[in-house]
C-alpha cells in the first residue's frame, strides 16, 4: 500500500521524541540507521486521531516513549476534526491507524474494508458506558436536571451519525421521551457555543472537552446530565484489513504501545491532563483536569463479547433513526486475534481494570452471539 504524503502535526508536543524518517512505501516500513551503526531499526507506520481528549491515548503513546520501546517510529497526522475525516485519510492512504467510533459504520456500509483491532474508549467489562457526554444548557432554556421531561420541544445540537447523537436518543429512550418530541439540530462541536449564546440551540450534547469548555464561554449555561449509562459507548483502533493481514507484527506491538499508554494515564491522570492542554490546541488546564477524570475511566482498550454487543446495539440505534442501513454484522469487522494475545502475553498493562465476566471471555475465534451476549455483560 502507497502512502500519499500524510499530514504532519505542525510540531511534537514537549517531551515527545519522534524519529523523522523517509516516506512510507508499501505500507509499514523500516528505517535506516542513519549512523551507520547498530542501533535497532524503527518500522516506520503513520497514525491519526481526532482533537479529543478521549483519544489522547495516540499522542501520549508517542511522548512517553512506548512506540519507540515496541521498534516503532509512529509519525502523527495533524489531529482531524471528525472520525469521517480520520477515516477518509485512512481510505486515501495516508495513515495506518487511526481511531474512530459510529462513523466506522457508514464508512463499511460505502465499502471501505476496514477492521477493529482494540478500544481507545469503552468497556471491555460491561454493555453501558458514557462518562465523557454530557448535556449543557444554555440559560433561560427551560431545560432543567430535576425534571428531564422539560427537554420535550427543544432545539438540541448533536453531530448527526456520531456518539453525541447516539446518546441522545438512548437519552430519550430511557426517559421515555419519542425522539421526534426534540428538534434535532446537526453541529460540529466547535460552533455549539456560538450556537447556545444565540438560542439557536436550547442545549448542546458532546463529549469532553466540550461541555466544560461550552460551560466556561457561555455565561449561565449549566451541565444537566452527564453520563449515566444511557448508551455503549465505541471507539476502536482501526486499520484497513489488508494493512491488518500484511503486518500483523506491527499491529500487535502498536497495540501494546497504546494499551501502555492508557496504563500511564490510568496511573496518572493529572499528568495526563497536562500533556492534553500540549496536544490538544486551546485545551486550558482547569478543562482538562476536570475532563481527564471521566476519561480514564473509559480507558479500556481489552475486547470481550460486550464490545461486540455495545457495536452491535450502537449499528441498531443508528439504522432505526436512518442515519445507516439495517444489517450491520459485527463479526466482519472485529479482529480480536492480536489484542486478546496481548492481553494474554502482557497482563499488567490491564491488571487495575475491572475484571471481564468469565462467559464475555472470547480469543480470535470467537462467533458473535446477541443473546449470549447480553446474558455475559451486565448493562452498566
Amino acid at each position: 500500500m502507497n502512502h500519499r504524503k500524510p499530514h504532519r502535526a505542525a510540531a511534537l508536543a514537549a517531551g515527545a521524541v519522534m524519529v523523522l524518517s523517509a516516506a512510507c512505501g508499501g505500507g509499514a516500513t523500516v528505517d535506516d540507521d542513519a549512523s551507520g551503526g547498530t542501533a535497532p531499526q524503527l518500522v516506520t507506520v503513520d497514525a491519526g486521531y481526532v482533537s479529543a481528549v478521549d483519544q489522547l491515548g495516540l499522542p501520549i503513546a508517542l511522548e512517553i516513549g512506548a512506540f519507540e520501546e515496541q521498534g516503532l517510529d509512529v509519525r502523527l497526522a495533524q489531529p482531524f476534526p471528525t472520525g469521517v475525516d480520520s477515516l477518509n485519510a485512512l481510505q486515501a492512504g495516508e495513515v495506518d491507524f487511526v481511531q474512530v467510533g459510529t462513523p466506522a459504520i457508514g464508512a463499511v456500509q460505502r465499502g471501505l474494508d476496514v477492521v477493529l483491532l482494540g478500544n481507545y474508549s469503552g468497556s471491555a467489562s460491561k454493555r453501558a458506558i458514557d462518562d465523557t457526554m454530557a448535556v449543557v444548557a444554555r440559560p433561560g432554556s427551560g431545560i432543567s436536571a430535576a425534571d428531564l421531561a422539560t427537554l420535550r420541544g427543544k432545539r438540541i445540537g448533536v453531530s448527526v451519525g456520531s456518539i453525541n447523537h447516539l446518546y441522545l436518543i438512548g437519552l430519550l429512550n430511557d426517559l421515555q421521551i419519542p425522539v421526534a418530541d426534540v428538534e434535532i439540530v446537526n453541529t460540529a462541536p466547535p460552533d455549539m457555543p456560538v450556537a447556545l449564546q444565540t438560542s439557536g440551540l436550547d442545549a448542546a450534547i458532546v463529549w469532553d472537552p466540550w461541555p466544560i469548555t461550552i460551560r466556561q464561554q457561555v455565561e449561565g449555561s449549566e451541565e444537566i446530565v452527564r453520563g449515566g449509562g444511557h448508551i455503549p459507548y465505541v471507539g476502536y483502533i482501526v486499520a484497513m484489513r489488508e494493512f491488518v493481514e500484511q503486518n500483523p507484527d506491527v499491529v500487535q506491538r502498536f497495540l501494546v504501545a497504546r494499551a501502555a499508554a492508557d496504563k500511564w494515564m490510568r496511573d496518572n491522570p493529572d499528568e495526563a491532563a497536562e500533556a492534553a492542554t500540549r496536544w490538544l490546541p486551546g485545551t486550558e488546564p482547569a478543562v482538562a483536569q476536570e475532563a481527564m477524570q471521566y476519561n480514564v475511566a473509559q480507558l479500556d482498550p481489552r475486547f470481550s463479547a460486550c464490545n461486540y454487543t455495545a457495536l452491535d446495539t450502537v449499528a441498531q440505534m443508528l439504522a432505526e433513526q436512518g442515519v445507516t442501513q439495517p444489517g450491520f454484522t459485527v463479526d466482519d469487522r472485529f479482529v480480536p486475534g492480536p489484542i486478546t494475545t496481548v492481553m494474554a502475553e502482557r497482563p499488567d498493562l490491564f491488571d487495575d481494570l475491572p475484571p471481564i465476566p468469565e462467559s464475555a471471555r472470547i480469543d480470535d475465534g470467537y462467533t458473535y452471539d446477541r443473546d449470549a451476549a447480553l446474558a455475559a455483560c451486565p448493562a452498566a
